[in-house]
């Protein structure tokens, strides 16, 4: 009975070798943003909390551009199954064209309608309220200005770095990761807090900003440059720009995947900054509350959230080399190896409570609601993690609607209007507000087990035979 959840050394083998990279990626990018979090914390709160604002709109087109080259990349995953060359350069090409024009728009939103939003996040009141919603304002704007110059490059590495990956090359873009990171964290510190020996003044947030920026810059030359200079490892890279055409009916091809899955995205981060909104409304102390908790949520759930990526990467090169027969049971063990780890972690978290929030520089009441957060979220990751490794099986086999309506039809339909009801209408305190609205993840996990168990999902969507 175990065998049918738990694989032998060698799927394990192969499993930890796509994800480890990945893991190790995402986890010291969340590491470093946790130290970025605390070191503008220590400035003071207003700073941590215009920040955290920025960020939840920054949210946003960072999932844009994740569901762009996520849809596309189905192909990318499916072609490098198949060994098809000139499909994957017709993917990497239709993600550099899809992503800078999501950049674009973006940046054009964010110019016109940028401060309203932020003010959007900054209107509640509460009978105890130690944050200033004003400095709080500035902060905000200013970071935003400053990160927008680092759209760009961040588009580009992200075209590059999910082709990569969908090869199975996970290595480089953790290393350019992990460069990228470290010039970020050393930046922030000489930045945010200044250093007068050097003439370098202490600029706050905006320094925060700053390193970010350079730190998009460094990734993207390691990305691209190794890309190009490693053409026999990339041979789809040959030729790339010299004839930047490919098939008019494959391109709508990729649109069709690609556009429910970017609109997927960027509903469902629409949808998490809208909750956040509403948690919002319980007063300025909750957001700076609820910043500290998602700050460390991140990090405490980068391994289930890494796995997803693995279950796409994996599936969807068995799908595209039609080994049809031993997909689901490779899926079943991976759904179950990224749960028990949830758990794990779920306990680690937890435990933790009552530690993060004293290493802010805040109010004893922000700590106290954080505290409270904190508890919550590491309780509802397992059923987290069910939902998202679903997802990512429906999306491997190209069910673009399907994980539409699973995951941002679920957020849009379900989740928002429980926390806009409860926020709006009821004097429910901001910790059972966030309580539930994170337990319909519970029903969100069972929904997404029977839809992977139904199997319909499964299919080679590039062509060639199957077993």
């Amino acid at each position: 009975m175990l065998k049918k959840y738990i694989g032998d050394k060698a799927f394990y083998k192969y499993v930890l070798a796509i994800a480890i990279p990945i893991m190790l990626q995402n986890g010291i990018t969340n590491f470093v943003n946790m130290l970025d979090n605390i070191m503008v914390g220590r400035v003071g709160t207003e700073a941590m909390t215009g920040v955290s604002v920025t960020n939840q709109l920054i949210f946003v087109f960072n999932l844009c551009l994740f569901g762009a080259v996520s849809g596309v990349g189905i192909f990318g995953a499916q072609y490098y199954g198949k060994g098809d060359n000139e499909g994957l350069r017709n993917s990497l090409r239709f993600k550099l064209i899809l992503c800078l024009f999501i950049t674009v728009i973006c940046i054009g939103i964010f110019l016109v309608f940028g401060d309203n939003l932020i003010t959007s996040f900054l209107e509640g009141e509460a009978e105890i309220q130690t944050v200033d919603p004003v400095i709080s304002f500035n902060n905000a704007k200013t970071y935003l200005l400053i990160m927008m110059l680092g759209f760009i490059p961040f588009a580009l590495t992200q075209s590059y770095a999910s082709t990569l990956r969908e090869t199975g090359e996970t290595l480089l873009p953790m290393k350019a990761g992990v460069v990228a990171v470290l010039v970020n964290l050393c930046f922030n510190y000489l930045l945010i807090f200044g250093v007068k020996p050097l003439g370098i003044p202490a600029l706050g947030a905006a320094g925060a900003a700053i390193a970010t920026v350079l730190s998009r810059y460094v990734e993207m030359v390691i990305v691209i440059l190794w890309t190009h200079t490693h053409k026999e490892k990339n041979p789809y890279i040959v030729g790339l720009f010299k004839n930047f055409k490919m098939p008019l009916s494959l391109a709508f091809d990729m649109l069709k995947k690609a556009l429910p899955l970017t609109l997927n995205e960027t509903l469902w981060a629409s949808g998490v900054a809208m909750l956040n909104q509403c948690y919002s409304t319980k007063g300025v102390d909750v957001v700076a509350a609820n910043n500290i908790n998602q700050t460390f949520w991140n990090l405490f759930a980068v391994i289930f959230l890494s796995m997803g990526n693995v279950i796409g990467i994996i599936i969807g090169n068995m799908l595209g080399a039609g080994r049809m027969k031993e997909v689901m049971d490779y899926d079943r063990k991976l759904i179950v190896f990224s749960l028990f780890m949830s758990v794990v972690m779920c306990i680690i978290y937890a435990s933790l409570s009552p530690v993060i929030p004293l290493l802010y520089n805040t109010s004893d009441n922000v700590r106290q609601i954080a505290s409270g957060l904190i508890i919550i979220g590491a309780l509802m990751m397992p059923f987290d993690s069910l939902a998202h490794s679903s997802y990512f099986t429906l999306r491997s086999g190209g069910k673009s609607m399907i994980t539409f309506v699973f995951d941002c039809g679920f957020m849009w339909f379900v989740s928002v209007p429980i926390a806009f009801i409860l926020s709006r209408y009821t004097d429910i305190s901001a910790v059972y507000l966030y309580a539930s609205v994170q337990s319909v993840y519970l029903l969100k996990g069972f929904i997404g087990l029977y839809l992977v168990k139904r199997g319909n999902w499964m299919q080679n969507i590039v062509g060639g035979s199957a077993d």
